[in-house]
């Protein structure tokens, strides 16, 4: 079972020490839409369900790892959710996340 979420994450204010080597380490985000006509779209571009695992994969550089949020509308039925979260927990390294609004 997995819960489903998106939220915002903060640390606590610490003086961090300096390195020469640091590096910002960004995860690959990919955005997945369904939307109310039922078209399944992946950074805006159009694809099919069946094709879906490699397009979100393109997104993604070798040992990145990968944040995927579902923007999809409230209208679309309960199945093609759980196909397109389905496709998308078949990529290693894939973390869902649900884009929401406040009410």
């Amino acid at each position: 079972m997995s819960t489903l979420f998106l939220t915002r994450s903060e640390g606590l204010p610490v003086n961090l020490p300096s390195a020469t080597t640091a590096k910002t380490e960004r995860p690959a985000r990919v955005t997945v839409t369904i939307d109310k006509a039922g078209n399944l779209l992946v950074n805006r571009e159009p694809v099919q369900i069946q094709t879906l695992k490699d397009a979100v994969r393109k997104k993604q550089q070798p040992n990145q790892s990968l944040t995927v949020v579902l923007n999809i509308d409230e209208a679309v039925t309960h199945g093609q959710v759980v196909a397109v979260m389905d496709k998308v927990r078949q990529i290693p390294g894939a973390k869902l996340a649900i884009a929401t609004k406040k009410p």
